[in-house]
């Protein structure tokens, strides 16, 4: 069973995300290959990325900066796979978001996991901006964003007194999107079971290194 964290994405008062996370919480917990923890960082609060490598002390067992931002690399990385839920901010996804994903800083928790997108807006795009950024930002955690999201515009609109999609197409988008979570999540699970390269930053620091320490010898020769 994978264990799946559900990110909501945005924290400010009225926030459209009520309106979709019901819907999207059942939808998860009717599957039987996820295990489901919700992750709301209005329950989170992180500060502003702060981070060296002289605040998380032993690299090992990092402290951090502060308890919380320990605890919530811990819960990343215990994750097998992730669904964020986000609106569009100004082409984009809302900075605690972003700043969420940049506290997750040496345990490399998102790293060889894949990641899908639910993004709204109260426009036609339904947000379709957020996922293309959230790919980029995603690409560089060293998770494997997926191809397929779903997007919902309107959003004020778009559920019905029930709390389900209006438009069919929707409850369709995230049977295909979780379907490809499943695959993608089980496939990097057995990969990572298997062994896994170090980081890139840690091979390029130790081939440095030993770059440097064989200059040096050749100099004292």
């Amino acid at each position: 069973m994978l264990q799946v964290k559900l990110v909501i994405g945005s924290t400010r008062e009225g926030r459209a995300a009520d309106l979709v996370a019901p819907w999207l919480i059942r939808a998860l917990k009717t599957r039987d290959d996820f295990e489901l923890e919700v992750l709301d960082l209005r329950d989170w609060e992180l500060p502003m990325f702060q981070e060296t490598f002289a605040t998380i002390g032993d690299m090992h067992n990092p402290t951090f900066s502060s308890p919380t931002v320990k605890e919530w690399n811990t819960r990343i990385d215990s994750a097998d796979a992730f669904v964020f839920l986000t609106p569009e901010y100004n082409h984009s996804l809302p900075a605690v978001l972003k700043n969420a994903i940049d506290s997750v800083f040496v345990t490399f928790g998102f790293r060889n996991k894949p990641s899908v997108c639910v993004a709204y807006s109260g426009g036609l795009t339904g947000g379709s901006r957020a996922p293309e950024h959230l790919a980029q930002i995603a690409l560089e955690a060293e998770m494997v964003p997926l191809r397929n999201n779903v997007l919902l515009p309107f959003i004020g609109e778009a559920f019905d007194e029930a709390g389900e999609p209006k438009n069919p197409i929707t409850n369709l988008a995230l049977s295909i999107l979780l379907d490809d979570l499943s695959w993608w999540g089980e496939a990097l699970k057995s990969a990572r079971t298997s062994g896994v390269l170090p980081p890139a930053m840690f091979r390029q620091m130790a081939a440095q290194t030993a770059a440097a320490a064989a200059e040096a010898i050749a100099e004292d020769l």
